[in-house]
């Protein structure tokens, strides 16, 4: 899932310019009377300056690209390790709470605000490829980052009996692993020095961390299900001025069962990039 790296390298180097044309064939004048040889040469002239124009407006639109793919690689360079480091602090006080407190109750409350700060903010990541800076689909992006927020937001925040979840704390740890080793891949990666450990990281962790994770996820949702059936939390009733019903509990079912076509898609991309990036690159070092 490189495509922070793919961006940042296509609108860094984006300098090729397109050739402005065959400059205008030359016209023969041999019956033609002065007069209009005379317009036929201003005509010619004419063309050539509009090539000249044309040439001219390439190169400021060449410039403007490359300046353009520079404030980009900027931009996610800084992004990156805002939420490298992010994901850091969420780490560092995950760990200091169950050093103090020796058990896991509690701990939500105490990382929460971290969490919706740092992955709210992840929002941006859809925006980046709307604008065209990350060439990853926004359907994609936005599947990705949105079941986070609902995970945070309308589950875990909204549903406070399960925040002492032994399930909470199994996808806070899957997240915090998987973001700190995905932003430092980003980041290495758009500062060109990537060392060799954050790119294996990057790819073997996961095996282990998502489905780890998508556990989490399941669980939490699953403890979830008694609390909002019997308070029929953010669901609509039948009748209403809109005609409209909405029950939250079935959503949940719902959501759940998505997992099932959604996550091995998910999965085998890795595994498949995993091979790709890795095993590459093994036989690079054999050749050598």
């Amino acid at each position: 899932m490189g495509r922070l790296t793919e961006a940042a390298a296509a609108g860094g180097g984006a300098s090729a310019a397109r050739s402005a044309g065959p400059p205008p064939a030359p016209l023969s004048l041999s019956s033609t009377s002065p007069g209009c040889a005379a317009a036929m040469a201003s005509s010619e002239e004419d063309g050539t300056n509009g090539g000249a124009s044309e040439a001219s407006e390439e190169r400021e639109a060449v410039g403007k690209r490359r300046r353009l793919g520079l404030l980009a690689t900027i931009w996610l360079t800084f992004y990156n390790i805002a939420m490298t480091a992010g994901w850091l602090v969420l780490a560092i006080a995950m760990v200091r709470f169950y050093m103090e407190k020796g058990t896991h109750k509690g701990l939500y409350r105490s990382i929460q605000k971290t969490l919706k700060f740092f992955q709210t903010f992840a929002l941006l990541e859809i925006v980046h490829c709307l604008i065209g800076i990350v060439p990853t689909s926004v359907l994609v992006a936005g599947v990705q980052v949105s079941s986070r927020i609902f995970m945070v937001w309308l589950v875990t925040h909204s549903i406070k009996p399960i925040q002492n979840e032994e399930s909470v704390v199994l996808f806070l740890v899957a997240w915090t692993v998987t973001e700190i080793t995905r932003y430092s891949f980003y980041t290495f990666s758009l500062l060109d020095h990537l060392p060799y450990f954050i790119k294996w990281a990057r790819y073997n962790f996961f095996i282990i961390l998502y489905p780890v994770g998508v556990a989490g996820e399941l669980l939490t949702i699953y403890a979830a299900l008694p609390y909002v059936k019997k308070t029929g939390m953010f669901s609509i009733r039948l009748p209403n001025k809109y005609n409209v019903s909405f029950d939250y509990y079935y959503f949940l079912l719902i959501t759940m069962a998505s997992y099932i076509p959604l996550f091995p898609q998910l999965y085998f991309h890795m595994l498949r990039q995993r091979r790709k990036v890795l095993h590459g690159e093994v036989i690079v070092e054999k050749d050598d």
